[in-house]
């Protein structure tokens, strides 16, 4: 069995973040494949909110150690106030001064093959470009979002130092790893020196047992008699800016009547609660709001089965971007309407998994004529093709991992080789 040590911010019990469940069932399936795994993460303090039952989810046998780290902007502040150089690149700086030393144990206990480490929060980048420099085992960087780019972060300093990060993880990472093609495509665009083996692309997905779990149970509607819509997760104020669709809502009433009274929008879990019922209220449709706290990821799915409908936002500034809930949606086997660019990422893999419901986010016209083809009939919006529900399984993303681990290790042995002769 080779080793590997995943390096993670995103780990249980940190509540509300799907980038959770990429690590976690990395680290599940990984066995199968080969691999054991290892953790190392942060101290739970770091984390904004906790879930603390979601440590039960961890697999039994995987280490897990945690490293101290503080939020700058909650532990490190005066009067709200504290030093930007404190916060770069991002405000777990401090993870790095300790999970350098904590990961060097780690390697001379686990004695691991090689190191992975994932992107948001860019310190664990930081930490595993760290432990590649002293221990010299192959690393491989894994982007769940684009990292650098021409207008994020927001704040040119900070910019500078997500720049100078992903060129250092360019330089030294065996395999650079992008969610989606279109991060992959902007990737291979900024750094055309790189090898063409050394970009991949392995995207989300859903876990097929966590699924199972809910399966079985008796799945009355969310709201009897009425037609719902849910969105789960964060509804950014603009990357999923949700303006339009109130106002798609508001022209739906005005051609629909009676038809269009019957939905509801579920948001769950969204955190901008007051800027949607903000939205909502502008545009006189709060009546068909709802906004609902978060849910155990179980209930969450639970609810994805329940629903009539399940609702995607993505604007077109994240073309090269698909949020993960798109994977539960599909295996979830829901109608989908999808609000996004239809050249995007999105609006590609959900066509090519058999969903062609997808008006632009911001055309409150053509979303209200979505939202009128949803109600008279949601099989014309397409409905997920089974074998593309397979392929889109976390168990299938890890055997796609194995075989660039395993890759990564047969090029390091070729090398050792040529070296010798």
């Amino acid at each position: 069995m080779k080793r590997i040590l995943l390096i993670a911010y995103h780990f249980p019990p940190l509540r509300g973040s799907s980038g959770i469940q990429r690590t976690l069932r990395f680290a599940r399936y990984l066995p199968e494949f080969g691999w054991q795994p290892a953790v190392l993460t942060a101290t739970p303090g770091a984390y904004p909110e906790v879930a603390p039952a979601s440590l039960a989810e961890i697999p039994a046998g995987v280490p897990v150690h945690r490293a101290l780290a503080l939020d700058t902007a909650r532990h490190l502040a005066l009067a709200g106030r504290y030093p930007g150089f404190l916060a770069r690149p991002d405000r777990w700086k401090s993870w790095w001064l300790s999970a350098v030393p904590a990961g060097l144990a780690l390697v001379r206990r686990f004695a691991p093959d090689a190191l992975w480490s994932t992107y948001p929060i860019a310190t664990a980048h930081a930490i595993g470009h760290t432990l590649h420099r002293l221990t010299g085992l192959p690393w491989i960087a894994d982007f769940r979002d684009p990292m650098a780019q021409d207008d994020y972060p927001p704040d040119p300093r900070t910019r500078a130092a997500y720049h100078a990060l992903e060129r250092r993880v360019a330089r030294r990472a065996a395999r650079l790893v992008f969610t989606t093609p279109g991060a992959e495509r902007l990737a291979r665009a900024r750094h055309p020196e790189l090898a063409a083996n050394r970009l991949a692309v392995i995207e989300n997905g859903y876990d097929e047992e966590a699924f199972a779990a809910v399966d079985t149970r008796e799945r009355a509607p969310l709201n009897a008699g009425m037609v719902t819509l849910l969105h789960s997760g964060i509804v950014y104020q603009e990357e999923r800016d949700p303006t339009a669709l109130m106002q798609a809502l508001a022209l739906l009433r005005e051609r629909h009547g009676a038809a269009a009274a019957r939905l509801r929008l579920r948001f769950r879990a969204p955190v901008h609660e007051a800027r949607l019922l903000a939205l909502a209220r502008a545009a006189g449709v709060e009546a068909a709001i709802e906004v609902l706290p978060p849910v155990g990821y179980r209930e969450a799915l639970e609810e994805m089965l329940r629903a009539d409908g399940l609702l995607v936002l993505q604007a077109a500034n994240c073309n090269e971007q698909i949020p993960a809930k798109v994977y539960e949606y599909l295996r979830a086997r829901r109608p989908i309407v999808a609000l996004t660019d239809p050249a995007g990422d999105t609006a590609r893999t959900l066509a090519r998994s058999g969903v062609h419901g997808v008006a632009p986010l911001d055309d409150a016209p053509a979303i209200a004529a979505l939202l009128a083809q949803f109600l008279a009939d949601p099989a014309q919006l397409g409905m997920p093709l089974d074998g593309a529900v397979a392929r889109h399984s976390r168990r299938s993303r890890t055997a796609e991992l194995a075989a660039l681990l395993d890759g990564v290790l047969a090029d390091d042995a070729a090398l050792a080789r040529c070296r010798t002769e």
